[in-house]
């Protein structure tokens, strides 16, 4: 059954992508002052709003670890960290590609920059502190924590853009406070969301299979020692 959701949704992914790739580059006109490149908005905002809805997911699992004490409610929080970590640097990347085409430099310490650039260090951090403890529980425990103190900066950076009128843009999107494209212009960008929704289902349904095994191993490991 998981192989036959795995493959439904990267063959639904796959297509709405190349249906969005197509309207992207052929139906939707090029921005009044930012020209082609805007384009990369519609990775880099659904890119970003993926990651976000994975970290928020494998908080409320982190916090259902601390509750029920149940490994896997860590399994699962471990797996959506690691696929929303790897749309958060696709979000760092092509954020900077645009600065450097718009702005002329591929980095500047704008509150909104700064502040998504702390929130994927603290995922780093993560990252590091799963493979630094060999214990499962102890493990479970503190990533646990700091999944949740985390997301406090996921929330920063999510309404920093209202919070601060700097150098990054204000909002784009319609379901913001002041935001808003052109019609026909966001469209995209939320198929291309529904899209990378269903390739990180996929991933995060491939990386729980192995957090699965990687379980057994590590009771089959305690068995072992406790000889």
């Amino acid at each position: 059954m998981r192989l036959k959701i795995i493959l439904a949704l990267s063959v639904l992914s796959g297509l709405i992508l190349s249906w969005n790739l197509h309207t992207m580059f052929l139906k939707v006109p090029d921005e009044l002052n930012q020209g082609a490149i805007f384009r990369i908005i519609y990775f880099h905002v659904p890119s970003a709003i993926t990651s976000f809805a994975g970290f928020f997911l494998a908080m409320f699992c982190s916090v259902g670890y601390l509750i029920k004490k149940d490994l896997r409610f860590d399994s699962v929080a471990a797996s959506i960290t690691e696929v929303s970590f790897a749309f958060t640097t696709i979000t760092l990347i092509t954020g900077s590609i645009w600065g450097r085409i718009i702005w002329g430099i591929w980095w500047t310490w704008d509150y909104r920059l700064t502040s998504f650039f702390i929130c994927w260090l603290l995922y780093v951090g993560y990252l590091m502190l799963r493979r630094a403890i060999d214990d499962p529980t102890t493990r479970a425990r503190l990533c646990a924590v700091l999944s949740i103190f985390a997301c406090v900066d996921v929330v920063i950076v999510w309404k920093s853009i209202e919070w601060f009128r700097t150098q990054h843009p204000g909002p784009v999107l319609s379901i913001r406070s002041g935001g808003g494209m052109a019609p026909g212009m966001e469209a995209p960008i939320w198929w291309n969301f529904l899209a990378l929704i269903m390739l990180a289902t996929v991933l995060v349904l491939i990386r729980m299979r192995q957090e699965a095994m990687q379980r057994e191993i590590d009771t089959m490991r305690r068995y072992a020692h406790a000889f």
